[in-house]
């Protein structure tokens, strides 16, 4: 009886983590569009170098999502299709800002799958997970460089 516990508790995790990979992936198509859409609508001269480096963002952020998504598809789930909402404003420093929090969230998320991937015994996950955090981590770094302010830090409860 115990071995059944065992085997329910270990499915009702990974089920758990396949839905938290899809609120990332969601998460990741957020990026994309928003990192698309704020890259060409940015204007003035002091903006134009971050509008080319939040283009170089969403190619990483496209990269983010296949490996979410294959890893989804792996531990035996359906990849989600919806992004999460994406914030629009006339201002660029608001723009900027809702990346920044975004990323800062992801960066928060992905801390937290690392954990369970681990806990699973998914070594190869949690070491995908780690290199997306690092370059989660080079955007939050560059967009609160635009922003003039601090990069914020990212504390997440279990991780």
């Amino acid at each position: 009886m115990p071995e059944k516990k065992a085997d329910q508790d270990r499915k009702k995790a990974i089920e758990d983590l396949i839905n938290d990979l899809n609120e990332d992936l969601a998460r990741e198509y957020q990026a994309i569009i928003a990192y698309t859409v704020y890259s060409n609508v940015l204007k003035g001269a002091q903006w134009m170098s971050i509008a080319a480096e939040l283009k170089l963002h969403a190619a990483q952020e496209l990269q983010h999502a296949l490996i979410i998504a294959d890893q989804i598809d792996y531990l035996g789930g359906m990849p989600t299709n919806t992004p999460k909402p994406v914030k629009l404003s006339e201002k660029p420093e608001d723009m900027i800002r809702f990346d920044l929090d975004n990323e800062t969230e992801t960066i928060k998320n992905y801390r937290r799958r690392v954990k369970q991937a681990e806990g699973l015994g998914h070594y190869a996950l949690a070491e995908q997970l780690r290199t997306i955090i690092s370059q989660e981590q080079e955007h939050q770094h560059d967009l609160a460089t635009a922003l003039g302010i601090d990069v914020p830090d990212v504390f997440c409860e279990g991780a």
